[in-house]
């Protein structure tokens, strides 16, 4: 089997959930990204701080998470739905390694945005990837709904 690896950013721990949830059905690595300066704990401090960084294209310094991937086949990569797109510590992630030729699979958790743009944000930022179909999650979604996407997508074998 192929090596599979989980990349998250998680603000308020339900990605993280999800994202252990694909770890354990597809017995993958998982790693969290961590910006250098979290991000405000008050919501409205946050919002302003986010949207600022996603109009700018901003990508905060990651101090874990952007280790080489060279090992790996297919990179699942999870991120809230943040104003239709992914959090700015994804962006990080994608300048930051090599994916080319890397089997991307999206998934995000959204209060009732769905993906947004984040699909097609990813494959902007990942040109020579293929983009397996991507997963989103309202904050009240199970194991069954996760194993069913994974069993669709098919890379188990």
């Amino acid at each position: 089997m192929s090596k599979i690896l989980i990349v998250y950013y998680s603000y308020s721990n339900t990605t993280k959930s999800l994202a252990e949830d694909i770890a354990i059905i597809t017995d993958g690595d998982i790693r969290e990204l961590i910006p250098e300066k979290p991000y405000s704990f008050a919501y409205n401090g946050a919002t302003k701080e986010v949207r600022n960084e996603i109009e700018r294209g901003y990508c905060p310094k990651l101090i874990s998470g952007n280790e080489p991937i060279n090992d790996y086949k297919y990179i699942f990569i999870g991120t809230p739905n943040w104003f239709k797109s992914f959090a700015p510590p994804i962006l990080s992630f994608l300048r930051s390694v090599d994916l080319k030729e890397k089997i991307i699979i999206p998934f995000c958790t959204h209060g009732g945005g769905g993906f947004g743009q984040i699909e097609s944000n990813i494959s902007k930022e990942c040109p020579d990837s293929k983009l397996l179909s991507g997963f989103a999650a309202a904050n009240d979604f199970d194991d069954k709904q996760v194993k069913k996407w994974i069993d669709e997508i098919n890379i188990l074998g």
